[in-house]
């Protein structure tokens, strides 16, 4: 019989990426980053002219961030010791939305902190992707985990059968989003998200949750 699977996200699940990210915009291009919710826009200002910045500005800026200081970024509380309990019944997968020059970092950034599993980078939606990972290890249930509420859609689209778990580390952001409508639940922390995983993959249905 095939192993249950669970798709995570790396930043905001397993690890802290938009504090270290608003430290690094004041420390090193004097802007001001407030979030409100998951939504970048207008999120970034400059602080000698508090204009906000544009999309294709916010771009750039995030990828430097990703080449330079992704040093900088926390483990999730409870996040490497929940993967360890999963990884013992379970296949697990990182999918997590950088560009392809990014995946063999990713990997190594997540081994500092003791989590050693195949990282598949991807850009836009993870339906897609989530489908192609269930073809390939036809598993006997999946579990999907994302902070952000479009790729839970997404899911849901291309692969409705996914348990579909929303979680975002970050209390600043996690105060200011609403539950995704196309999630089956959301648990911002791994020690509650372990049991409500585990629950899963043993086929306790959802209303039992």
């Amino acid at each position: 019989m095939t192993r249950p699977l669970l798709i995570t996200d790396c930043d905001e699940v397993l690890l802290h990426m938009v504090s270290h990210f608003g430290d690094w915009l004041d420390e090193a291009h004097d802007i001001d980053f407030a979030p409100v919710g998951g939504d970048f826009s207008n999120a970034l200002k400059h602080r000698t002219t508090g204009t906000a910045l544009s999309g294709p500005e916010v771009w750039p800026l995030l990828d430097g961030f990703f080449k330079t200081e992704m040093s900088r970024q926390t483990l999730v509380p409870g996040a490497r010791e929940a993967l360890a309990a999963i990884a013992e019944v379970a296949d697990i997968v990182i999918l997590t939305n950088l560009t392809d020059q990014f995946n063999e970092a990713r990997a190594e950034q997540l081994g500092t902190h003791g989590i050693w599993h195949r990282v598949v980078t991807n850009q836009g939606g993870k339906g897609d992707p989530v489908a192609k990972l269930i073809t390939e290890f036809q598993p006997s249930v999946t579990v999907f985990v994302d902070d952000l509420p479009q790729h839970h859609e997404s899911v849901a689209r291309h692969a409705p059968e996914v348990f579909r778990l929303h979680m975002i580390a970050e209390p600043m952001v996690a105060e200011a989003t609403p539950p995704a409508a196309a999630a089956h639940a959301r648990i911002d922390h791994w020690d509650d998200a372990l049991a409500w995983i585990q629950a899963r993959f043993s086929g306790v249905p959802l209303e039992a949750a």
